[in-house]
């Protein structure tokens, strides 16, 4: 066997493995203004002017710790997300099914059909990443809601399978290709695990 082709089948054998990333156990909790981090605070503020239901949140899911704003400005839901150091991770806002470009949202759906048997879209989220982009930029292009190639969509599903239902959270990015996915367990679970 060549090393091509050793290469090819050992990247098609560890993809799922990749993108099926660990389960996420989510909790969320409100804080006061006063806890959450200067520096976030500084580069959001300018946006919370004209915001409505400003809400502070601390993160904690089981890969990381994070700080969040929630508030609601032009008829659109926004998330601000940040690290633990106050450095903006990424923003986020409420769009719906007809929001998605048409190629794109039909890449996302083919993929749903063909790895669930059923499926219901809870939520939709169109996510602006920091990535190469200044914490800034980033911001001034969410808040423009410019569709850009690096912009991502996350959605949050149930699936019915042998054992019941199960809730997912999905990433894809602009032109829908799957990027992540992780079973997600409800909050309404955090009693039972001790």
């Amino acid at each position: 066997m060549t090393k091509s082709k050793f290469l090819t089948i050992w990247f098609f054998a560890l993809a799922p493995c990749i993108i099926f990333a660990q389960n996420k156990y989510e909790q969320e909790s409100r804080i006061e203004k006063s806890s959450f981090p200067i520096k976030a605070l500084e580069l959001v503020s300018p946006y919370l002017k004209e915001g409505k239901r400003i809400r502070f949140y601390h993160e904690v899911d089981s890969t990381k710790k994070s700080y969040e704003v929630k508030f609601k400005k032009d008829r659109l839901r926004y998330s601000i997300e940040f690290d633990q150091e106050g450095y903006l991770e990424d923003v986020e806002f409420l769009i719906k099914e007809v929001d998605v470009p048409e190629e794109s949202w039909i890449q996302i759906e083919n993929y749903l059909k063909d790895n669930f048997q059923k499926f219901r879209i809870k939520k939709i989220q169109q996510q602006y990443p920091v990535g190469e982009n200044s914490p800034e930029t980033t911001l001034k292009q969410a808040f423009q809601n410019l569709i850009l190639e690096y912009i991502n969509y996350e959605l949050i599903f149930t699936s019915k399978s042998k054992e019941g239902y199960r809730t997912y959270e999905a990433l894809f990015s602009s032109a829908g290709k799957l990027l992540k996915l992780r079973e997600s367990l409800p909050v309404s679970y955090d009693h039972i695990l001790y």
